[in-house]
C-alpha cells in the first residue's frame, strides 16, 4: 500500500518539474529503483494510472532501471555485490558491511513535450 503514497509523490514532483519546464504533456517518467527498495513496478503503474488521470502526466510511459544491492566492507574497503542479507566481504571475509546501493528510489528524467 505505500506504493500508493510514493506514486502520488512521484507524480506530485513530475508535474511541478513540468510545469516548470512549460510542458504540455509528459511522455515518459524514468524511475531508478533498488532491489531492497521494496517497490514493485506493477504497483506504481496500477496507482499512477489513476492518480494521473486529468493531468498531463496521463498516458505517460513508466521506465524502471533496477539497481543491485551493493555493500562496501568496513574493515577492508572492498565494494561488491550483495546477494544475500548475510553476506560477508568476498576479500577479508569479515562481516561488518555497509549497505551501499539498493535502496534507492528517485525520478532519474521525465520527457516532456
Amino acid at each position: 500500500m505505500h506504493e500508493l503514497a510514493i506514486t502520488q509523490n512521484m507524480l506530485d514532483l513530475v508535474l511541478e518539474e513540468a510545469k516548470k519546464a512549460g510542458a504540455q504533456r509528459v511522455g515518459k517518467i524514468n524511475l531508478v529503483v533498488g532491489e531492497m527498495s521494496g517497490i514493485t513496478g506493477d504497483s506504481v503503474e496500477f496507482y499512477f494510472e489513476s492518480l494521473s488521470k486529468d493531468t498531463i502526466a496521463h498516458g505517460a510511459t513508466l521506465s524502471f532501471k533496477s539497481t543491485e544491492t551493493q555493500a562496501r566492507c568496513r574493515n577492508c574497503g572492498e565494494l561488491f555485490t550483495i546477494e544475500e542479507i548475510s553476506q560477508s566481504c568476498p576479500s577479508c571475509q569479515h562481516s561488518n558491511i555497509e549497505i551501499v546501493a539498493g535502496n534507492e528510489l528517485y525520478v532519474e528524467s521525465i520527457e516532456v513535450e
